[in-house]
């Protein structure tokens, strides 16, 4: 599988969205490496909230979520699924499935 990677450069800057980069890299079926990108915000002791995020959306959608979900003691704990935001890109549109998006995020979890 043919990975692509959007510089971390390329986020520099960007509005609303202070937060530290984390990173998990897992393997796909064929055996390629997958970084997948996660913010994870707040008390580490606290109540966790997982925001999952659609098509064609990532974690950006929470940004102004988190902080407010932080403040009242809470963990936030919000991944880019692969092909979106700062996690890698399989490049061919075949790589892409449900099944497929469900198996990383769960090797992830």
């Amino acid at each position: 599988m043919r990975i692509l990677r959007t510089p971390d450069t390329c986020f520099d800057g960007l509005k609303d969205y202070p937060f530290e980069p984390n990173y998990t890299q897992i393997t796909t079926d064929d055996g390629s490496a997958l970084r997948i990108h996660h913010l994870d915000e707040g008390a580490r002791d606290g109540d966790l909230v997982l925001c999952l995020h659609g098509q064609p959306v990532w974690s950006y959608l929470y940004r102004k979520m988190v902080p407010y979900l932080t403040q009242s003691g809470l963990r936030v704990i919000a991944p880019d699924l692969p092909g979106y935001g700062k996690s890698d890109k399989p490049a061919a549109r075949e790589d892409y499935s449900y099944e497929r998006q469900v198996e990383w995020m769960g090797q992830w979890l």
